[in-house]
């Protein structure tokens, strides 16, 4: 059975650089941190970095993860002023849910959801 959100996965070229990148999104460091592998625990889930296979490219293609939010449109603005690009721009879906995704500087999209109706996690 599917419980729910566990951890979403982005590919990067530099770990060290994504790792940056990503604490400042957060405002906090990994929990995990190994030349495999950083991980952050963000509301009870995972994000984490990984760097790409050798002569891959990172980003694109894959499974957007949305992370939520408690205003998509600050959010945005936040993720654009640390670099990343719009892939999405905010968009209402219905019932008050707004959506997002952004470019991270690897390329991997980065969504954001504000949704009133979603409390696991508070924010």
């Amino acid at each position: 059975m599917i419980r729910g959100l566990r951890t979403a996965i982005y590919r990067t070229a530099d770990l060290g650089r994504a790792k940056e990148w990503y604490a400042g999104v957060l405002g906090f460091g990994p929990y995990f941190d190994e030349p495999f592998y950083v991980g952050f625990e963000v509301g009870g889930f995972e994000l984490g970095l990984q760097p790409s296979e050798p002569g891959a490219t990172p980003g694109g293609g894959g499974v957007v993860a949305y992370w939520g939010v408690g205003d998509a449109d600050e959010a945005l603005g936040r993720l654009l002023g640390m670099g990343a690009t719009v892939h999405e721009a905010v968009q209402d879906v219905g019932g008050g849910i707004r959506v997002a995704t952004v470019l991270d500087p690897d390329g991997n999209a980065f969504g954001i959801i504000e949704n009133p109706h979603f409390s696991a996690g508070a924010s």
